[in-house]
C-alpha cells in the first residue's frame, strides 16, 4: 500500500481546507515545488496534486506549478482539479502527471471519463458527505450516491477511485474505514483512500482493511505530515507493517 503526500494548491502556494470549505484555508508554505521534493525524497510512492482554484471555478491557473511539481520529482504524480474536458487533462498529461483525476465531469459527462481511459491513466474522485457525491469543488451536492457511481465506472478502464469523505478532510479525526470497505467491496477497481489521517494508527488501520483479499492500494495524507503528526518516511513504513 502506497503513501500519497498531498499538494493542495491554491493562488500558487501549499494550503489544506478544513471539509473542503474554501474559507478555513491554511497555508503551509509559498514552494509547492520544493514541498513535492522534500516528500519524493522522503520515500513518498506518489505526489497527490489538486489545482484547488481549478476545482472550483474550472480555471486552471496553478497549471504550471503543477507541471513544474512533475518535472522536478522521480515519482509518479497523481493531479486533479477543474478537469472537466479533454483539453485540460491532455494538458496536464503533457506536462508530465501520469494519472489525472476526474470528479465534477464524471458525473456530468460519463462518457469523457470512457474515451479518455482509452488511452491514459484516469482515476475518478469520489468526494462525498454523508455519501452523497459532490462537485464543483465539493460545494455542490450531486444527488448520487458513492457506492452507485463506483458501480457505473467499474467496467470503463479506469485505474483507480480516490475516495475522500469530505466531512473528515482535514480534520485528523480518522477514515471512514465502514465506507471505505463498502467501496472496495462494490467495484474492482483500485481504491486510494482520503480524508481523516491524523496518526499512524490510522494508516495502520487502512493498511489492514481486508475485504475478500482484496486491499486499499493508498492512502493520501495533508494535514497530518503538515502539522508534524509523522512524517512521510514513517508514514510509508506504516502501511508497510512496519511500525
Amino acid at each position: 500500500m502506497l503513501l500519497f503526500p498531498a499538494i493542495d494548491v491554491r493562488a500558487g502556494r501549499c494550503v489544506r481546507l478544513h471539509q473542503g470549505d474554501y474559507g478555513q484555508e491554511t497555508v503551509y508554505g509559498d514552494d509547492p515545488v520544493a514541498q513535492a521534493v522534500a516528500f519524493a525524497k522522503a520515500g513518498a510512492g506518489w505526489i497527490h496534486v489538486v489545482d484547488l482554484d481549478a476545482a472550483r471555478t474550472g480555471v486552471p491557473v496553478n497549471r504550471a506549478v503543477v507541471a513544474a511539481i512533475a518535472d522536478a520529482v522521480d515519482v509518479p504524480v497523481q493531479a486533479g482539479g477543474g478537469v472537466r474536458d479533454l483539453t485540460a487533462a491532455e494538458a496536464l498529461f503533457s506536462s508530465g502527471v501520469e494519472r489525472v483525476v476526474v470528479g465534477t465531469a464524471a458525473l456530468s459527462d460519463p462518457a469523457f471519463v470512457g474515451v479518455l481511459a482509452r488511452d491514459h491513466r484516469v482515476a475518478v474522485g469520489l468526494d462525498a458527505k454523508s455519501g452523497e457525491l459532490a462537485t464543483d469543488g465539493w460545494l455542490v451536492g450531486s444527488g448520487r450516491s458513492v457506492l452507485d457511481v463506483a458501480r457505473s465506472f467499474a467496467d470503463v478502464g479506469v485505474d483507480a477511485f480516490v475516495v475522500t469523505d469530505i466531512s473528515r478532510d482535514g480534520t485528523l479525526q480518522g477514515p471512514d474505514l465502514e465506507g471505505l470497505r463498502q467501496v472496495v467491496d462494490a467495484t474492482p477497481v483500485e481504491v486510494v483512500a482520503s480524508g481523516g489521517v491524523g496518526s499512524l494508527e490510522d494508516l495502520s488501520a487502512l493498511a489492514a482493511l481486508d475485504v475478500s483479499g482484496r486491499r486499499l492500494t493508498g492512502a493520501i495524507v495533508g494535514k497530518a505530515v503538515y502539522e508534524g503528526r509523522f512524517t512521510v518516511a514513517e508514514g510509508v513504513a506504516a502501511l508497510r507493517g512496519q511500525v
